[in-house]
């Protein structure tokens, strides 16, 4: 079961290789990448402030610094780029004023 915040299953798939801190790869592993995504997902679908997340996500000023760095180096950008080749328009609005 998917909690109402968390990202599915599928858009997990395709694009938990994209993601940094894999083992293999230079510097440190991540411990969750999906808890994270979950994290950053809660946190703007929420509409919350970072210190708000809940403790199941850990201390939010990990989980902020580790959002920065991602938005730096790019890595976002690679995500939205891929679930954009193929998206479903689940959270797509239109605005019509």
């Amino acid at each position: 079961m998917t909690r109402r915040y968390a990202i599915g299953d599928g858009p997990w798939e395709r694009i938990k290789d994209l993601l940094p801190g894999q083992v293999g790869q230079p510097g440190a592993t991540a411990r969750d990448n999906r808890l994270f995504i979950d994290a950053v997902l809660y946190r703007y679908r929420a509409g919350i402030a970072w210190r708000d997340l809940p403790a199941r996500f850990g201390d939010f000023r990990v989980v902020h610094t580790r959002h920065s760095r991602w938005s730096k180096s790019g890595v976002w950008q690679r995500i939205f780029e891929a679930l954009a080749q193929d998206a479903d328009n689940e959270w797509a609005m239109i605005d019509a004023t």
